[in-house]
């Protein structure tokens, strides 16, 4: 079953930048913020200089709302008009699958489902109407 969904910006760099932005302008309160330099590391994919102190995943409190902020990675695109994702938190991964699956119907797969170091589940994909979607399985520890 889904648990959660909220609006996922994805900036160009200056994420940092960004939540303490809307930390002044809107009253956020910062719950977490891990940057790319926080990733375990792994030898085959070292995490370059200029990308460790990018936001990796931010988690903003405005009033009873979550918003999730994170940049792009060194080197990947960046589009200005679909930097806005919606994040979608299941509490099982056959949920995540059959989610996943049905967005990605006449879409296109971005990142496919696989295992992260926050999600035993968890893929990107754009739907059919070009909205850029997160689905991650929370497994509650």
């Amino acid at each position: 079953m889904i648990v959660g969904m909220n609006p996922y910006l994805v900036l160009n760099g200056n994420g940092q930048q960004a939540v303490k932005f809307y930390e002044d302008v809107l009253g956020a309160k910062v719950e977490s913020v891990q940057t790319f330099g926080d990733i375990p590391a792994h030898p085959d994919h070292p995490v370059p200089d200029e990308a460790k102190d990018r936001v990796l995943h931010a988690h903003l409190k405005i009033a009873n709302a979550d918003l999730m902020i994170s940049d792009t990675f060194p080197g990947q695109p960046y589009d200005a008009g679909s930097h806005v994702n919606l994040s979608i938190g299941t509490n099982d991964p056959e949920t995540t699958k059959v989610i996943f699956d049905k967005l990605s119907e006449n879409g296109y797969v971005i990142m496919p489902l696989q295992e992260t170091f926050w999600s035993p589940l968890y893929g990107q994909v754009k739907d059919q109407f070009d909205v850029s979607w997160q689905i991650s399985t929370n497994i509650e520890q």
